[in-house]
């Protein structure tokens, strides 16, 4: 997972192979430009799996006005190519003891109009130093996939629909409850959401100075 590898706007505006038509990511997280990329790299009929930071699928979503990372992530739904999301635990990988996302594109959906969530925060076994899944860990989420079917406590079919009334948040936990208490925001994801908030500060304040200097009321 790496959300913060910065690219520069001109890199996707100018994109001869025209890999990035849903949008243009913020230069604070290139995760929907990676996504966009192994997109546009599919075949007719192909799908494809990644691993993300858990913000990726709700970074943007309640902001008012616009957010590059939402409107892209809706641009997906609306063409209805997002078939599954599923939260991993905490402390899995070694970069990082933030949760994961796994997140599925299909371009030839089993179930049309339809997103399936999976909430595997609570399926791990504790090790050292890492967390670890389990072979029955493994095989609950793969049934649970394959039989598309919303369990209490560990998933959720939503429609098209629903994820547009949700802002398009993605995120499992938004839909599938544990009995645990909410987890505090990893601090990698509290740093992206500030660098996020200072770009769109920024750009604001280019729009503002365009604005006062047509007015001829800049200094």
């Amino acid at each position: 997972m790496e959300p913060d590898q910065d690219f520069p706007t001109s890199l996707y505006e100018n994109d001869p192979y025209e890999r990035f038509r849903f949008g243009v990511p913020p230069s604070s997280s290139a995760d929907w430009g990676w996504i966009q990329h192994m997109y546009a790299s599919l075949r007719e009929g192909g799908r494809m799996a990644v691993v993300l930071d858990t913000g990726a699928v709700s970074r943007g979503s309640g902001n008012r006005g616009s957010n590059r990372e939402r409107d892209i992530r809706r641009r997906f739904v609306e063409y209805d190519l997002i078939e599954a999301v599923v939260l991993l635990p905490e402390n899995l990988f070694y970069n990082t003891t933030a949760p994961g996302i796994v997140l599925v594109i299909n371009t030839r959906k089993r179930r049309p109009k339809e997103i399936l969530l999976i909430n595997a925060s609570k399926l791990f076994a504790k090790g050292r130093p890492k967390n670890y899944l389990t072979g029955e860990h493994l095989e609950r989420i793969a049934q649970v996939y394959h039989d598309w079917k919303a369990e209490e406590g560990l998933s959720a079919v939503i429609t098209k629909e629903e994820a547009a009334r949700n802002d398009y948040n993605l995120s499992p936990s938004r839909y599938v409850t544990t009995d645990e208490q909410e987890e505090v925001l990893p601090l990698e994801e509290a740093v992206l959401l500030l660098r996020e908030a200072e770009e769109e500060r920024a750009e604001a304040d280019r729009q503002l100075n365009e604005v006062l200097k047509l007015l001829g009321l800049s200094g």
